[in-house]
């Protein structure tokens, strides 16, 4: 599966049985990188291959209890780690 240029921006319609939850600012979407001036922030992207179709938790579930639930369910993980500043 692929997901499309745009994707989460709110600019692009989500795909049939695409859900998104809340990150830790308590909002849906995601920001972008933006560190304070002159700082460098290290930035991490996981992908999760699971052993079911989705989880169980609807769009106003925290990012803390989306991730006991993938974990949970993890076969395997890749992450790439960005440094932006």
């Amino acid at each position: 599966r692929v997901l499309p240029q745009g994707f989460g921006s709110g600019l692009v319609a989500m795909p049939d049985g695409v859900l998104q939850t809340r990150t830790d600012f308590g909002k849906t979407g995601y920001d972008g990188a933006a560190p304070p001036k002159g700082e460098t922030h290290r930035y991490i992207f996981t992908v999760h291959a699971l052993d079911v179709e989705r989880i169980d938790v609807d769009e106003g579930a925290s990012g803390a209890m989306v991730g006991f639930n993938v974990h949970f369910h993890s076969l395997a993980s890749a992450s790439i780690t960005a440094m932006f500043s």
